[in-house]
């Protein structure tokens, strides 16, 4: 007989709007969560694509820039830099840029696009342990190779690449420079992180 005074009708409602503002509160302390693994501006940012100006990055000369914390080197090769290129072939480990580290149009002799042979575009860091290797564009003997056609020297452990960012062989870096995804937009601009993969 301790049931005759309840009220069904009341019970239900009382159950269901307690049911339905607990779910409003899961789903209202779920937000700011689910919304913590989104990347934040800043991050998306980082991995924007990047235009440079090229016009006037003369022959011989480097433009650096960032994109995704990394630096992003454009350099302006010179024909007497492009002629060595062939040269070097029986000394690199990848002379045909055969390994897939770089987009389809750059697995050439080049690294680069065929119409635009000045430009290369690598990603600034050597590939053994992370350091930045040094921008030694002159053709002349180097205390590191009395043979040096112009490229790269990583200072840390003595990794060499050419003006293609090819590496040597019998050096500690594993692979060539690695060169990003990037497109002409014009004659004068180049954007870094978009183009073919």
């Amino acid at each position: 007989m301790a049931n005759e005074g309840v009220n069904q009708g009341r019970r239900r409602f009382l159950t269901a709007t307690t049911a339905v503002v607990g779910g409003v509160g899961a789903i209202t302390a779920a937000i700011p969560f689910i919304k913590s693994w989104q990347p934040s501006a800043r991050a998306k940012n980082a991995g924007a694509p990047v235009l440079a100006d090229i016009g006037k990055v003369e022959a011989g000369q480097r433009l650096t820039v960032a994109w995704r914390g990394q630096p992003v080197w454009i350099i302006n090769r010179s024909p007497a830099l492009l002629a060595t290129l062939p040269q070097l072939k029986d000394r690199l480990k990848d002379p045909d840029s055969s390994v897939d580290q770089q987009p389809k149009f750059a697995q050439n002799e080049l690294r680069s696009y065929k119409d635009k042979p000045q430009w290369l575009v690598v990603i600034g860091i050597c590939t053994h342990l992370g350091c930045s290797p040094d921008f030694v564009p002159e053709i002349k003997p180097e205390p590191f190779d009395p043979e040096w056609k112009g490229g790269f020297f990583c200072p840390c452990h003595k990794s060499r690449y050419d003006i293609a960012g090819r590496v040597f062989q019998g050096v500690p870096a594993p692979a060539n420079l690695v060169v990003p995804p990037y497109k002409f937009v014009d004659d004068k601009h180049i954007l870094v992180g978009e183009g073919a993969a």
